[in-house]
């Protein structure tokens, strides 16, 4: 190697321009070549991983677009059977028609979808203690008691919340609670009485049950308070329709201490 070729700058050995030649894409095509946009900023690799792509779908012409590496389509999640893994006929899934074996509890299922209702007060004229017992007949641990461990788990938590969830629609106060609850509508059931008039009343219906000496007083003092019960499960109703939350936990709030009476003189009866 001469001195002279050691002397040389760099820049004679490449060739800097502004225009770079992508040798792989055919000459002809090099000038229908069009950037859809700018190329983005570097940005880490954990948070957008895109690269360039070539798209031919029109004839002749050549262009950049741009894909992510990390969209995925959409999948919409079905729960199967988790001994058989058969979709399920029906909803809620508590049970699988296929293999019969009970499954999980999917807390997403709130109290009325496990009896099949719509979420709303009224529940007069719909069989509540027949749904509870269908599901009793098939969820009920005593009926798995030879099965894994496994699904005697699943029977006694399913079993627990059918019963649990056929209390709470059964009675009118805490089908109300629970409703609110759903909401995001928290009742303070112990809340000490503020209203004078509601204080004054309960006090006087406490003393005519502590002063009642017989069934038939008992029973007028229980006819009437069931009276109040319905008129402010009423209130409720309409209360609840409007989105009225603060008059539905008013609503409640009464409820409560007409309930605790009507315990108070099933006691002494």
């Amino acid at each position: 190697m001469t001195k002279k070729f050691l002397t040389k700058p760099l820049s004679t050995f490449f060739n800097f321009t502004r225009t770079r030649t992508l040798t792989s894409i055919p000459q002809r095509l090099l000038p229908h070549l069009k950037p859809q946009s700018p190329s983005p900023p570097f940005t880490p690799y954990h948070t957008h991983h895109l690269y360039h792509n070539y798209d031919y779908s029109s004839p002749g012409s050549l262009r950049f677009c741009r894909k992510s590496l990390c969209s995925k389509p959409e999948q919409n999640f079905q729960p199967t059977c988790w001994n058989c893994h058969a979709v399920p006929q029906s909803t809620p899934f508590l049970f699988c028609q296929s293999c019969r074996c009970i499954q999980p509890v999917d807390r997403s299922n709130d109290y009325f979808d496990i009896f099949g209702l719509e979420r709303k007060y009224d529940v007069g004229g719909i069989d509540l203690e027949g749904k509870y017992k269908e599901w009793q007949k098939k969820l009920h641990p005593d009926l798995v008691h030879s099965k894994s461990q496994e699904e005697r788990d699943y029977a006694a938590e399913q079993s627990a919340r059918v019963i649990d969830a056929y209390r709470t629609l059964s009675k009118p106060l805490s089908r109300a609670i629970y409703m609110l609850k759903l909401d995001g509508v928290e009742v303070d059931e112990e809340q000490t009485i503020s209203d004078p008039e509601l204080l004054a009343e309960i006090m006087e219906i406490r003393e005519a049950v502590e002063e009642a000496t017989n069934s038939e007083a008992l029973n007028h003092i229980r006819s009437e308070m069931q009276e109040k019960m319905q008129s402010w499960s009423n209130a409720f109703a309409d209360a609840f329709q409007r989105r009225d939350f603060e008059e539905a936990k008013n609503a409640i709030r009464r409820m409560i201490y007409y309930t605790r009476v009507i315990e108070e003189v099933v006691k002494k009866l």
